[in-house]
């Protein structure tokens, strides 16, 4: 791994950006260069930003209606006839409905389909629970032989889907819908199994995952001004997850804490917390849903769980004390 720059990198600090944005104009640049590509969705054309792709591609766009079992199904017919079939759905329902076709039809089989959970985690604020994707970490990384990946910014949302599409493995990525800004992560590459270091520190480690890696290097800024030095981890790759990283943030800092916008029970901090607890044994916070959320905007939401960057520094202050 490769340390980075602190910040996000280039042009405006402030600036934020949606990741289905990227996802949708890297879609059709895969699709230029590559006849295989297809893309397939739930009566999503608009809500999944399909719109250009089935403007150039639209014998290559297909829409099954609101059967996402069915979504998935077809996709892996797709894939057995020599196509490279994109799924995109709102995370809920690709994730909640059809999971056992992703199971048996797709990770079982070991078809190179890309799942593309859009808006997840709590993305759609007051729709309320029925509409946030918070358990789609822990089922999906429940799945043998499914690689889960949750990119953290547009770059990296390009590079995690060039990396599936040449990997033709079976895939489940997350595409966020709450801006964030752009992250310098140096040099690094994304590879599926590794995390990557964006800052380095040797008192505490901050592993986040997706939305959460621009909140944790805010909280490493914070935590200087205490002199706590914090090592910040990206956790792009939940399955397969990168066991060097984590057992040398166990080794080589005072305690571990793990931010997800995800539900806390089987995610990134259950996943983090099965290496430490039997290879490494080290002090650990999980940080991320408890529960149903209330009823409120995105923002309101994170902030409500402490998934801020005040909230990180303060719970990585009382796990080093």
């Amino acid at each position: 791994m490769t340390a980075a720059a602190p910040l996000p990198a280039g042009g405006d600090p402030l600036a934020t950006f949606d990741c289905r944005q990227a996802f949708a104009d890297e879609l059709v640049r895969l699709a230029r260069s590559d006849a295989r590509v297809v893309a397939v969705c739930n009566d999503s054309v608009g809500s999944s930003n399909l719109t250009s792709f089935k403007k150039e591609f639209p014998e290559r766009l297909f829409n099954v209606g609101i059967a996402e079992q069915n979504m998935v199904g077809v996709s892996a017919g797709l894939a057995n006839g020599g196509l490279r079939p994109f799924v995109c759905a709102a995370a809920p329902f690709l994730s909640g409905r059809a999971t056992e076709q992703i199971k048996a039809d797709i990770a079982y089989s070991q078809v190179p389909v890309i799942l593309c959970g859009l808006s997840p985690g709590v993305a759609y604020g007051a729709l309320g629970p029925t509409h946030h994707s918070i358990e789609d970490l822990s089922w999906m990384r429940a799945i043998s032989d499914l690689d889960v990946v949750v990119p953290c910014d547009p770059d990296e949302t390009r590079e995690v889907m060039r990396s599936a599409l040449a990997s033709g493995r079976p895939t489940y990525m997350r595409v966020g819908r709450i801006k964030v800004p752009a992250i310098d992560q140096g040099d690094s590459t994304f590879r599926v199994g590794r995390f990557r270091l964006v800052r380095p520190g040797g008192d505490v480690a901050l592993i986040a995952t997706g939305t959460m890696v621009s909140r944790a290097l805010e909280a490493a800024i914070l935590l200087e001004a205490h002199g706590i030095a914090a090592r910040v981890l990206n956790a792009v790759s939940v399955q397969p997850i990168d066991e060097e990283a984590i057992l040398a943030a166990a080794r080589e800092t005072r305690g571990i804490v793990t931010i997800e916008e995800a539900i806390v029970r089987g995610g990134l901090g259950a996943a983090v917390a099965e290496i430490v607890v039997q290879r490494q044994p080290v002090a650990m916070r999980l940080m991320g849903l408890t529960g149903f959320a209330p009823t409120g905007s995105a923002e309101f939401l994170l902030s409500h769980f402490g998934l801020t960057a005040a909230g990180i520094a303060e719970r990585a202050r009382e796990l080093v004390g």
